[in-house]
Formats: structure tokens, C-alpha cells, sequence
């Protein structure tokens, strides 16, 4: 089996990768280093957790170190740059970068949003080899002349599709205009849509395409599993799965920010501690929730997706889909957090039984070619399929569809309803039913309709229902219909 010794690394290089426990390279590492060290441009797929960053930061180390003696001091110029979607991704690859050059004296910075530039700054004044960045903090520092990227030898872009889902197409390419036009490129993506590879053209020479793991592919030592569930039982699906499972680290993700943030709560009255990181946490807050999750003081981490993207810890034993999401390849990308280094682990996803996420779900399986196993070990609260469907047919209204629903109601519903008045004045008159005339109480005469559509709008209220139940015309917004009650008229 291929070793790292074997794949031509400097000595000092080779010691800090032996020193963190390291002996073979992992497929993309094997394929990718070579090409790298030889000055190549590479676009390499593979999924999270296959060993990306060594992949490029160790060849981009020997490079630096081994090609041209390093400056002194201040005038060191930025001759390698990374760019990272993430602040969190950003983070772990200035960690890497100092992992792996810690025999050498290669001299790198971190510098993304979030927090004050005032430490990234002096780091760059005082002469960095390697800069890390995210796009947005970089073009910052670049309008106020801060930084020098006209020495850069080597650009890697990292997480390219997450880079494009996140909308930093426009700036990455405002960036590439300030670099030289000779450099190495290395590209790296763990899906490769037409959007990537059209991306990658516009820049890359000549790569070398390096493709270890098919992208809708998963991890096979992941287990995976599904329950159907109603919403409303999620969360005591998940605080029972906590409490009734081996579980050393939990992650999981929801679709929105208020989402990640509402679960949290719920959980934490659950007795389960647990933290969030998303897009509006300060750096502050999500940088102390890692670290709490990574050491293992706080088991549960919730997560939306782009702020999930930077998380690299080999040890989480469950993630768990809360929301399915609406990408199955965002799907390959979450459960990937777990089974790293070549541990197993268990990928379990929600499913809300009532709602569109049985079609995304088909359609994951669609991508990864492989149908989930349905958990039918069921908390006594979660309402099955059987009875779910008794449920509904012992009670009347609740027919197959909504139409009959909605027909059931008018036909049970009394003359001011079918009218067109009350709660249900939407629905209008059962299509059996003659029309009827309104019913005018005489303390309470009809409002005539506005002369214009524009009336309800300038009024600044929408037309719709009232806060009790009363339906609201758009000549009569909510402030005139409580003077109206107040009158009597």
C-alpha cells in the first residue's frame, strides 16, 4: 500500500505528517500531490471528508519551502492563496497549513469577516507566505490596499460548488483579475455540475482531473436510516433517539437560521445541552460552540448547511437530517460529516410524512442510487402509518383529498358561511347550493367596497382576515374596522 514517504515529500514535511499519526495517503491525496508538486493545475472532486486540504496544502508547503529560499520578514509577499467559503473552513486550513509546516518557516494568515480586521492586517504588514481567506473580508482588504496578491505563485480555490451555492461567483472572479497570469491553479469540489467545470475553464490550463469518489456517492461505512414522522413530533423523535442511543457527538441540521436557533431551545428544555452556528452568530459565538462541540462538553451541535461546511471532526457518531434538504446533493454533503478517517457512523433523517419532504427524499435516493432503510422502531407518541390511517377514517371531513375536505365543510356549514361571510368567506357557496342572499345584521350595515383597489393598499394593511375571525374588505382596513366596533356602526 502507497505511503506517504513514498509520494516524494521533503523531509520536515514528511516528519509533521508522520508525527500526527499519518502513514498512507488517502485516494485524493495519492493523486493529487504528485500533480501538485509538479506544478500542474488540478481539478480534483471528491466528497467531504476525503482529505482535500492535505492534498494541496502539503505539495503547496514543499513548494514555498524547496523552490526559492523565503524572504525575511516584512518582505515576504503572499505567494500562496487559498480561497474558503467558509470562516470556519478557512480556520481549519490555517490549522492544517500549521500542522503540516511546522518543521519549516513558512509564515501564514487567516483573514475573514465577522470580526475586527485590526490583528489580520498587522499579520499581513509583518510578511505572510501562505494567506487563507474568504472572498468577501479579502476584496475588503484589497479595495483599502492591504494586501498584495502580485507575487501569488499558487491559487487554490476550495469548496468551488458551496462557493457558487453561496454566491461568490462574481467575487472570485474579481479576485482572479488582481492575481499574476502565471501561477498554478488547483481547484477542488465535491460536486461537479456544469456551473464548476464551466468555472474551471475559464481559468485552469491544461488540468490534471482527479475524480476518487463518483459525487453522488456515500461513505459505506455510514448507516442510514429514515423515520416518517409528523412534523410536530420531531423533536421527541430526536430527544428520544439522544437519550436512547450511543451517541458521543450529534450534529444536526436544519434549513434555516430560526429553525437551528427554535431547535436549540427546544432541546436545551429537553435537557440535552446543545449549541447553534449559523450565518448570524458572531465569529465569537460560533468559534466557542466548536470548540465546546469538539471537546465534547456540548454533544449536540445544530447547523445549517453553510455553516456546517467547515466542520472537520472525525469523531461525530450522528447526524441527523431535522429537515430533509431540498438538494439531494446536499444530502451526500451532511451525512459526510460522519464515518471519517475510516470510522463508521450513523446518518439519520426525519421525514415529514404530510409534507414535500417524501419527494426529496425520493430523490435522494435517486442520487445515490441506494433506498434508506425505514426505521419502524417507533416511540409509542409517534403516530404509524396504521393508525394514522384509521385516524383518518374515523373522522368525517377527512376524506383522500382536499377538494372533498373543503366540499364536506360548505355542506356542513350554516347560511352565513355559505354566503360568503365569516370565517370561511373564501370558499364561497357549496356548488350544489343556490346562492343566497347576504344576511345584513341591522346594527352592523355592509361597508360599501372601495371605488379603487388601491384604497386597502395605501391604508398599509393587507386585505384578508381580521385578528378574531372577521373577513376585511379593502375599503375597511384594521384601524377603521375598530372604530367602526367602537361605535356601534
Amino acid at each position: 500500500m502507497l505511503k506517504f514517504s513514498d509520494l516524494g515529500l521533503a523531509a520536515p514535511i514528511l516528519d509533521a505528517v508522520t508525527s500526527e499519526g499519518y502513514v498512507h495517503p488517502t485516494p485524493i491525496q495519492a493523486q493529487a500531490i504528485g500533480p501538485v508538486l509538479s506544478g500542474k493545475d488540478v481539478l480534483g472532486c471528491a466528497q467531504t471528508g476525503t482529505g482535500k486540504t492535505a492534498a494541496f496544502a502539503l505539495p503547496i508547503l514543499q513548494r514555498l519551502m524547496v523552490d526559492r529560499p523565503l524572504a525575511q520578514g516584512a518582505q515576504r509577499h503572499v505567494r500562496a492563496l487559498i480561497l474558503s467559503p467558509t470562516r470556519e473552513l478557512a480556520s481549519q486550513i490555517a490549522q492544517s497549513i500549521r500542522t503540516y509546516g511546522k518543521n519549516t518557516s513558512v509564515r501564514y494568515a487567516v483573514v475573514f469577516g465577522g470580526v475586527g480586521q485590526g490583528a489580520q492586517v498587522t499579520a499581513l504588514r509583518s510578511g505572510v507566505d501562505v494567506l487563507v481567506a474568504t472572498p468577501g473580508r479579502l476584496l475588503d482588504l484589497m479595495n483599502q490596499r492591504l494586501v498584495d496578491l502580485r507575487h501569488v505563485e499558487v491559487f487554490v480555490l476550495d469548496e468551488a460548488d458551496r462557493m457558487l451555492d453561496m454566491g461568490f461567483v462574481h467575487d472570485i472572479r474579481r479576485v482572479i483579475t488582481q492575481l499574476p497570469t502565471n501561477r498554478q491553479n488547483l481547484m477542488f469540489s465535491a460536486t461537479m455540475p456544469a456551473d464548476i467545470r464551466k468555472l474551471a475553464q475559464s481559468f485552469l490550463k491544461t488540468p490534471a482531473y482527479i475524480e476518487v469518489t463518483p459525487a453522488a456517492s456515500t461513505v459505506d461505512l455510514i448507516e442510514q436510516f429514515v423515520y416518517h414522522v409528523h412534523r410536530d413530533e420531531k423533536v421527541q423523535l430526536l430527544v428520544h433517539l439522544f437519550n436512547n442511543s450511543a451517541v458521543s457527538r450529534m450534529l444536526i441540521f436544519t434549513r434555516t437560521k430560526h429553525g437551528a436557533d427554535r431547535l436549540t431551545r427546544r432541546l436545551t428544555a429537553a435537557k440535552i445541552d446543545a449549541a447553534a452556528i449559523h450565518g448570524n452568530k458572531t465569529q465569537g459565538q460560533r468559534q466557542r460552540a466548536m470548540q465546546q462541540f469538539k471537546q465534547g462538553r456540548t454533544p449536540v451541535l445544530v447547523a445549517t448547511d453553510i455553516a456546517a461546511r467547515g466542520i472537520d471532526i472525525d469523531d461525530i457518531s450522528h447526524v441527523i437530517n431535522y429537515d430533509i434538504p431540498n438538494e439531494a446533493e446536499t444530502y451526500v454533503h451532511r451525512i459526510g460529516r460522519t464515518g471519517r478517517a475510516g470510522a463508521s457512523g450513523c446518518a439519520i433523517s426525519l421525514c415529514d410524512r404530510s409534507g414535500e419532504e417524501k419527494d426529496y427524499l425520493r430523490d435522494i435516493e435517486s442520487l445515490i442510487k441506494k433506498r434508506i432503510t425505514v426505521k419502524t422502531d417507533q416511540p409509542q407518541f409517534v403516530r404509524s402509518l396504521e393508525t394514522e390511517s384509521a385516524h383518518h377514517e374515523d373522522r368525517p371531513g377527512r376524506g383522500d383529498s382536499r377538494r372533498n375536505d373543503r366540499r364536506s365543510q360548505q355542506q356542513a356549514a350554516p347560511a352565513h358561511v355559505a354566503s360568503g361571510r365569516g370565517r370561511n368567506a373564501r370558499t364561497g357557496p357549496a356548488a350544489h347550493e343556490p346562492a343566497r342572499r347576504p344576511v345584513h345584521h341591522p346594527a352592523k350595515p355592509a361597508v360599501p367596497p372601495a371605488r379603487h383597489p388601491v384604497a386597502a393598499v395605501a391604508t398599509g394593511h393587507s386585505i384578508g382576515r381580521g385578528p378574531f375571525g372577521q373577513n376585511r374588505t379593502a375599503a375597511q382596513p384594521r384601524r377603521q374596522q375598530a372604530v367602526s366596533r367602537r361605535s356601534g356602526r
